[in-house]
């Protein structure tokens, strides 16, 4: 069972990026899905995440400019990113609570970067 993040690149202030998130394997069901971020120097953080149902969940900081969605037939998160800023630079992880052939656990991702300079 794996997570695979793609969508990661440099970009300027302002600008948009989507990132995706695919999960892959021996899957039994999937619970939580969302993004996480961690900048250079600093803890990882929650971006945003969002139920089964589509009930979402963000940050402060990226409250209105993020958008979380997923596709459950297809076992993808997506994280819109728009007006990206200079301080969401960081390396973007993707974490999904899944159910697997053992039991109920948390999954990451092994990040993409997101880079927002001029």
């Amino acid at each position: 069972v794996q997570l695979q993040a793609s969508g990661g690149g440099l970009v300027q202030p302002g600008g948009s990026l989507r990132l995706s998130c695919v999960a892959s394997g021996t899957i039994f069901g999937i619970r939580t899905m969302g993004w996480y971020r961690q900048a250079p120097g600093k803890q990882r953080e929650l971006v945003a995440d969002i139920t089964a149902g589509g009930r979402t969940n963000n940050a402060d900081s990226v409250k209105g400019r993020f958008t979380a969605s997923r596709d459950n037939a297809k076992n993808t998160v997506y994280l819109q990113m728009n007006s990206l800023k200079p301080e969401d630079t960081a390396v973007y992880y993707c974490n999904a609570e899944m159910l697997t052939t053992a039991s109920w656990r948390a999954y990451w991702g092994q990040g993409t970067l997101v880079t927002v300079s001029s």
